[in-house]
């Protein structure tokens, strides 16, 4: 078996598409067997289509047609026991988790956002990722073989940007949690040799970005527009390009790298 994870066992969350089912792939063209998880349920809140059942159908065949062992499962980050009992099915069917990508996210700013966008984007985005990592970090440790997390923060998670609204400030705050969590769990486990790192990208192109919803919100906010820009000249990026950045943070490549928030931004964070 060839690969720069081959062996390896990835658990990841927010797998059904986007930037989750293209980690799934990517680290599975590496040779990882995957553990994807997803919701697969439509939140009220939310003014775009979540993923669905069928979606993360497509992210099983897709691993599957690469030659590589997987197990889909639904269940709701938010809720620690139904977490832990995917969790716990997967680890049963294909083995011990090695690496960590803690995906599930959504972003529920809008022109007709609720009350209640706050705390379900701080329950999945900020809870959902703790509640990951304390399900599956006690196995890793037990384990004894290292690992490696990576969390899916944002630039939102480095830069106070997307305005006063109450899902836009959820989603900032959640993302910028995140990598205090990750900084944290980076000194926690360092010890066992289990790095921990966030991924912060600029907007990329998922379905949770590239969608009416956000692009009504950016209109009615055109004040923002220069503040959520990259600086080169790209708009959104492809989901391929965090991808290879999750897989360098996962592999040997980055085997000292822990604690590190690392940007593909497009100049994004550099710019005045």
């Amino acid at each position: 078996m060839s690969g720069r994870v081959a062996g390896k066992v990835a658990f990841i969350t927010g797998a059904a598409r986007g930037q989750g089912r293209s980690h799934a792939l990517r680290l599975a063209e590496e040779g990882a067997d995957i553990i994807a998880l997803d919701i697969c349920k439509q939140l009220a809140s939310a003014r775009y289509d979540l993923a669905t059942s069928e979606d993360l159908a497509e992210t099983r065949k897709a691993v599957e047609a690469l030659g590589r062992r997987v197990v889909t499962v639904e269940a709701d980050v938010r809720d620690e026991q139904q977490l832990a009992e995917a969790f716990h099915a997967g680890v049963a069917e294909i083995g011990p988790v090695d690496i960590v990508i803690a995906n599930a996210g959504v972003a529920l700013f809008a022109t007709d956002e609720p009350h209640e966008a706050w705390q379900d984007t701080i329950d999945t985005n900020l809870t959902g990722v703790l509640n990951t990592l304390e399900t599956a970090v006690p196995s890793m440790i037990e384990r004894g073989q290292g690992g490696a997390i990576v969390l899916t923060s944002s630039t939102a998670g480095l830069r106070g940007i997307l305005g006063p609204s109450r899902g836009a400030l959820a989603y900032v705050a959640s993302k910028h949690g995140m990598v205090g969590l990750m900084r944290s769990y980076a000194n926690n486990l360092a010890a066992h040799s289990i790095r921990v790192n966030t991924v912060n990208p600029t907007g990329v192109e998922t379905p949770m970005i590239a969608t009416p919803s956000i692009e009504a919100f950016l209109e009615q906010n055109p004040q923002l527009v220069p503040h959520v820009t990259n600086a080169m000249p790209v708009g959104l990026i492809s989901v391929q390009d965090v991808s290879n950045a999750v897989l360098y943070l996962v592999s040997d490549d980055g085997r000292y790298v822990t604690g590190t928030t690392l940007s593909v931004d497009a100049g994004f964070n550099n710019k005045n």
